[in-house]
């Protein structure tokens, strides 16, 4: 029996067989459901660790002091070779009074020090900020080569580890989905080889009349394919219900404001795309593993 490619008949045969076989249909879709939460999860957390190291990141900088003998003019005047500087992001330049002013705070009760100490004890600065903190080495050995700048200090060791932190909790997650798209794939191929089991004997006799491959095949792909679009679905929206929940207990119990928390909404263009994605190729290539056993007759 041969036929052309009739994506109607495809489609229907697919859909109807989702009812059909109602029971294993549901246990395919709560898989698919159950597979994308997990993954989602992992990856919603490896996002938003990111986002807040990154935040941490930002707020990290190195100081540049000026040579005692500059005035604060010829001072001032050393800002554009260091905003040259290449991966230099941001520089602020603070005044010796102001440079006093930021060390005096907290220590008002000390009046010894608050009369005695001349703003010339404290040297001219700026606070640089860098667009990549893995190069902050050689930004701050470039820094160091500008003409009036006679110190840098920087926090090599708390940068260091924020790069650290980012490339293992980055590399856990994605790790660990991949892991989890291959269990999963796993899971539906064999519980859709459990629906497809009870149409054996369907298929031989289609396999007997002349049905080529494909023609039997391709109702199984669409049954797939609807199954895990509509198990991405599912696991889209209890993703979102389940993301806001813990949205609200994480800012509740963040007292220091040291987690941000990214809205769901600024991710549904990138969850949704993936959510679909995952779930029509584990729908897919689950129908299409477990029917391959059954074309041999």
């Amino acid at each position: 029996m041969t036929r052309k490619f009739d994506a109607g008949y495809y489609l229907s045969e697919g859909f109807h067989s989702i009812f059909t076989h109602g029971f294993m249909s549901f246990a395919a879709v709560c898989m698919i459901v159950a597979c994308l939460l997990i993954m989602g999860s992992f990856s919603l957390v490896a996002l938003n660790m990111d986002h807040t190291l990154g935040d941490l990141e930002a707020e990290n900088e190195f100081l540049a002091y000026i040579d005692d003998s500059y005035t604060e003019e010829q001072a001032r005047a050393v800002q554009p070779a260091l905003e040259a500087v290449p991966n230099v992001s941001q520089v602020t330049f603070v005044t010796r009074h102001e440079a006093k002013v930021q060390f005096l705070e907290g220590r008002e009760s000390n009046e010894l020090l608050n009369m005695d100490l001349p703003d010339t004890v404290l040297r001219d600065r700026y606070r640089i900020h860098v667009h990549n903190i893995e190069d902050l080495g050689k930004t701050v050995a470039a820094v160091e080569q500008v003409a009036g700048v006679v110190k840098v200090q920087a926090a090599m060791e708390v940068a260091q580890g924020f790069v650290l932190i980012r490339n293992i909790a980055t590399g856990v997650a994605v790790v660990l989905v991949m892991m989890l798209v291959i269990v999963s794939l796993f899971i539906i191929a064999n519980t859709i080889k459990l629906a497809t089991f009870y149409r054996r004997e369907e298929i031989a006799i289609m396999k007997m009349c002349g049905a080529t491959n494909g023609f039997i095949r391709w109702p199984f792909v669409v049954e797939g394919l609807l199954l895990g679009l509509t198990g991405a679905l599912l696991a889209f929206f209890a993703q979102w219900g389940i993301y806001q929940l813990v949205s609200k207990l994480v800012i509740q119990d963040n007292g220091l404001s040291i987690v941000t928390i990214l809205s769901f909404k600024s991710l549904i263009g990138k969850i949704l795309p993936v959510f679909c994605a995952t779930g029509a190729l584990i729908g897919v290539g689950g129908s299409l593993l477990a029917i391959r056993k059954f074309l041999q007759v």
